[in-house]
């Protein structure tokens, strides 16, 4: 199964990926994450309004195989959270990058997605290459 890492977002080692537009920063999980889960059961997500702080849990995601916390990738304050995908989760595996986005951000310091991983090197480093 081929696996796609988009250029436009930046990913963390924890398999988290952020795509950033002005102050507004998208959070989901990356399809290798996806891949790795399997059924995905059950999403617990920060609430509007809830201030996360960079390598924090934002929540929590479930599958059949396990759960994991979620790693914010940069601090800031929850603005929008994917409620569809709280009550169907298991459709984040269809379509990670676009419609399976977990929340939205208002990013406190744009600086710190520089630490992120580029498409390239998370592909690498998930791929073993």
């Amino acid at each position: 199964m081929s696996l796609e890492y988009p250029d436009d977002l930046k990913y963390l080692d924890t398999h988290e990926y952020i795509r950033v537009d002005g102050e507004i920063a998208t959070i989901g999980i990356s399809a290798f994450a996806v891949d790795q889960l399997g059924d995905i059961v059950f999403l617990d997500l920060s609430e509007i309004g809830d201030a996360l702080s960079k390598g924090e849990s934002f929540g929590t995601v479930e599958s059949v195989k396990a759960v994991e916390d979620l790693k914010a990738p940069v601090t800031g304050t929850v603005v929008e959270r994917n409620e569809a995908m709280i009550q169907t989760p298991e459709e984040i595996g269809e379509d990670p990058y676009g419609e399976g986005w977990l929340l939205k951000v208002r990013i406190d310091d744009p600086d710190e997605i520089n630490d992120a991983l580029s498409a390239d090197e998370y592909r690498a480093q998930v791929e073993g290459e």
